[in-house]
C-alpha cells in the first residue's frame, strides 16, 4: 500500500510518502528541492554514482513512521545538501526547513 499525505512544518508544506513493502516500510518526506528518507536511502550511491546530479537528500535510521522520521537525526547526507547547511546529526525537521519554499 502507498500512502501520500501533506506534512506541514511551520508554514511550509511537504509531502509525506509511506510505502508498505514486504517486511519493511519505505518513508519519505520531500518538497521540490530535496528529501529525507528512512534507512533505505543509499546516500553513498547518490554521492558516488550520481554525483553529476544535484541531489539534496538525507537519511535517518531507526524510524517506523513519518512522525519518527520528522523527529529523527540525519545519519547521512548528500554532498549537495551541505550547500543548504545540512549536517549529520541535525534534526530532520530542521534540515527540511532549510529547503522550505
Amino acid at each position: 500500500m502507498i500512502d501520500v499525505k501533506p506534512i506541514r512544518i511551520e508554514d511550509y508544506l511537504f509531502v509525506g510518502i509511506t510505502v508498505q513493502l514486504p517486511h519493511t516500510t519505505l518513508l519519505v518526506i520531500a518538497n521540490d528541492i530535496g528529501y529525507v528518507m528512512c534507512g533505505a536511502l543509499d546516500v553513498d550511491l547518490l554521492n558516488e554514482k550520481l554525483q553529476d546530479r544535484p541531489i539534496i537528500a538525507g537519511r535517518a535510521v531507526g524510524v517506523k513512521t513519518l512522525d519518527d522520521l520528522l523527529h529523527a537525526r540525519l545519519d547521512k547526507i548528500t554532498v549537495k545538501s551541505e550547500e543548504y547547511k545540512w549536517k549529520v546529526g541535525m534534526l530532520v525537521k530542521d534540515a527540511l526547513l532549510q529547503i522550505a519554499e
